[in-house]
């Protein structure tokens, strides 16, 4: 993990700035808005420019607010050496955004700390070479020396340099051997080197590089059956910038503080406006920070023709069901499918809203028009459509239909083990063709022995048949392998008092009280008032 230091917060001086300005520019930054904020810093530098303390601090906000102009404007007025690391990188992203490479290059190897010197500047650089055709950045980036920060991302970049210099034999190694390591990165890469492949004239490696199911993906290959050019290139010292910046910010945005991924994409979104995945990765880190309503500001920039829209507008309609506004995420949802050309992905996400409000029959409804919109043999995942087709269903009281769903998905995925869990329990559940139930659950628990919701399955398919001791003990494996699963621990407490063993039955109904849900609290308090019943035992 590499870590920054960003711009210091200080009591102002009320000798360089005015009191009543100060409080009223931290209270806006507390209340959440750090553009007014960044304001009132900025106008308090103004006022007295000897003041670094504030100068920092209207940077620091201004950068965390998107205000890239403001927050340039002001470190331009301070000596390099007293910047901190976040002003520098705005430098450096504002010089590359305007041509100005070999600035940015100078800027960054007289940093005032190691991550500018060995990260930044080596990068720079070598994409300063390759913009003048030069082969020796790419390599530059092969010879890297041991624990060089950049080794995590030094092949996905070489090959987007060798892209550029027009050599795809070197490149497509290196972009394969980047894709098959995955990461939260991928579709952007893939579609990055397929609009390269495109501009060398390789049209198929293109579309072998857009193979898929994710939407972006779909809708890059429906763009290039239309001549319409992706637009998604990394071919500029800006934009290799501006990808590492994200890739950082993606590694970093694990943490508790959100405060330095969100700089980052901020810097990322100012080198490379056209790089919409840094506005993607914005909103999401927005909404981490507590910052619902600008995430969905933001999210709401991107249009309906970008190929990462849908991501976008998964994005949005997952933060308006948390904020608990289901009816607007139905809205954005609705909208989608009823657009010219709305695909699988459109109706999944519909069919999510609606089963978010408990409207099974519908979202099962939508489920299907999104199998129906899916060509066959073409979305390796299509057992998931029905996985959740059968859910939907299930929850709806149709359980015919869900078996059916789940058995047409059995045909795709034959071994899947979430596949074998969900049909075997159901079947367990009803009563039904118990050896093939436990023959099912038995084989998914072989497949991923280490998934305590399927030793859970497993454990209730013992209590089911008789076999007390062994259910006892599967049970208690799944119960230690998710503790917060109430079913689980229901499970585990019906089959210990079965079994004689009431006291330790009740601290189990306990401890599946704690995360219950509706039906299954009523359940739960009933057996801890009266015992176990035929009336309340678990289905």
């Amino acid at each position: 993990m590499i870590a920054f230091a960003l711009a210091s917060s200080a009591q102002a001086n009320s000798n360089s700035a005015p009191l009543a300005t100060y409080v009223e520019a931290r209270a806006a930054e507390m209340n959440g808005d750090e553009a007014r904020s960044a304001r009132l810093f900025a106008a308090m530098s103004a006022a007295d420019p000897g003041d670094r303390t504030i100068a920092r601090r209207a940077i620091a906000t201004a950068i965390q607010s998107g205000q890239a102009e403001l927050a340039i404007s002001l470190a331009k007025k301070i000596p390099p050496a007293e910047l901190p690391i976040d002003a520098r990188l705005m430098l450096a992203a504002d010089a590359l955004r305007n041509g100005k490479a070999k600035q940015a290059v100078a800027d960054l190897e007289k940093g005032a700390t190691s991550t500018e010197v060995e990260l930044f500047a080596p990068l720079v650089k070598a994409w300063e070479r390759t913009a003048r055709g030069k082969d020796d950045g790419a390599a530059s980036l092969a010879a890297l020396p041991d624990g060089s920060p950049l080794v995590s991302i030094a092949d996905e970049q070489r090959a987007a340099m060798l892209f550029t210099l027009g050599k795809p034999g070197d490149a497509l190694p290196l972009a394969q051997k980047v894709l098959l390591q995955g990461g939260g990165r991928n579709t952007r890469l893939r579609l990055a080197y397929a609009d390269a492949l495109v501009r060398l004239k390789q049209p198929e490696q293109a579309l072998a590089m857009l193979q898929g199911d994710d939407e972006a993906l779909a809708a890059a290959r429906a763009r290039l059956a239309a001549g319409r050019p992706l637009d998604t290139k990394i071919d500029t010292p800006a934009a290799g910038y501006a990808e590492m910046l994200l890739a950082l910010a993606i590694d970093l945005g694990r943490d508790d503080s959100k405060a330095l991924p969100i700089a980052l994409a901020q810097v990322a979104r100012h080198a490379n406006p056209g790089n919409h995945e840094a506005t993607i990765l914005l909103g999401l880190l927005l909404d981490d920070d507590g910052k619902p309503e600008d995430a969905l500001r933001l999210l709401g920039t991107m249009k309906p023709d970008d190929l990462l829209a849908g991501e976008a507008l998964d994005i949005e309609t997952r933060i308006l069901v948390d904020k608990g506004n289901l009816d607007g995420a139905l809205l954005r949802a609705r909208a989608a499918v009823e657009s010219p050309g709305a695909g699988p992905q459109d109706y999944a996400r519909l069919a999510n809203v609606l089963g978010d409000m408990d409207r099974h029959a519908e979202a099962a409804a939508a489920y299907r028009d999104a199998i129906t919109r899916t060509e066959r043999g073409s979305n390796p995942t299509l057992w998931t459509l029905y996985l959740l087709r059968a859910a939907s269903l299930e929850q709806a009281d149709r359980w015919a239909e869900a078996k059916a769903e789940l058995e047409v998905a059995m045909k795709l995925e034959p071994d899947n083990p979430l596949l074998l869990n969900f049909l075997g329990y159901g079947k367990l559940e009803r009563g039904e063709d118990l050896d093939a139930a436990e023959a099912m659950i038995r084989k998914a628990s072989a497949l991923r022995p280490d998934d305590a919701s399927i030793t859970d399955s497993l454990g209730w398919a013992l209590y089911k048949r008789g076999q007390l001791p062994e259910a006892i003990a599967t049970l208690s494996r799944a119960a230690a392998g998710d503790p917060g699963q109430s079913e689980i621990h229901e499970h585990l407490g019906d089959a210990l008092y079965t079994s004689g063993r009431r006291i330790e039955a009740r601290f189990s109904w306990q401890a599946a009280l704690i995360n219950a849900q509706d039906k299954a609290k009523s359940r739960l308090e009933r057996k801890l008032e009266a015992g176990l019943t035929p009336a309340n035992a678990a289905p």
